[in-house]
């Protein structure tokens, strides 16, 4: 099995992907293996923020994704604008859903997911589940099942937004996301070269124009 932990290489740059725009939001699918946003040293330099406003100038990150998760992400094109994005993530009034594949055949068709979640020190940025963390709940819903495989295709909805937590909830159940560095045994690790979790779909009413949005981006596993 390869390291885990490898030097950051991320995808080459053709275009972006882009989902949505006007003259105040830039919503783009991130690929798999790019940063959000910059990382410490020169090497890190290259990601999600830094590609956007290559091609757009002033450009504000709304909210993040794990370097390893691909998906839709939200940018606003000046500062009034993220404020007002960054006001409709605190009040929990973005609906974001994300596909998985996880190791095992999850039992049950749908749950809910409630435990604490909080930075787990000695082995950062990796996160755990623990009495004295943030309240977390996820929901999910079993799409398929692969039996010859032995993996479960989910839909899985946060209402908390803590780092990390779709990963550390699967995992809690059993059902570690293929591909997961942090969480992941190696038998399911193993089992695909990059982490299955994908943000496909987002709703939010826009803070400016007041449109309903609807953005969805199909995963490509």
């Amino acid at each position: 099995m390869s390291n885990r932990y490898t030097t950051y290489t991320p995808p080459p740059h053709t275009t972006l992907h882009i989902l949505f725009q006007d003259e105040h939001l830039l919503v783009v699918n991130k690929p798999a293996g790019l940063l959000s946003v910059p990382g410490k040293g020169l090497e890190k330099q290259d990601c999600l923020v830094s590609r956007c406003a290559a091609e757009f100038g002033e450009i504000h990150i709304a909210h993040r994704l794990d370097m390893s998760t691909s998906g839709i992400i939200t940018f606003a094109r000046y500062k009034d604008a993220v404020r007002a994005m960054n006001q409709l993530f605190a009040g929990r009034e973005v609906n974001k859903t994300y596909i998985a594949v996880v190791g095992g055949l999850i039992q049950q068709d749908s749950g809910e997911i409630n435990a604490p979640l909080m930075v787990d020190w000695p082995n950062r940025p990796k996160q755990k589940i623990d009495d004295q963390g943030k309240p977390s709940c996820t929901h999910y819903k079993v799409i398929s099942r692969d039996v010859k495989e032995n993996t479960s295709r989910v839909e899985l909805t946060p209402i908390t937004g803590r780092s990390h937590q779709l990963r550390v909830h699967m995992m809690s159940l059993g059902h570690a996301i293929l591909g997961d560095e942090f969480y992941a045994s190696d038998e399911v690790f193993a089992k695909s070269n990059r982490l299955l979790l994908h943000a496909t779909q987002l709703d939010f009413i826009h803070p400016l124009t007041k449109q309903a949005l609807h953005i969805h981006c199909p995963p490509d596993f």
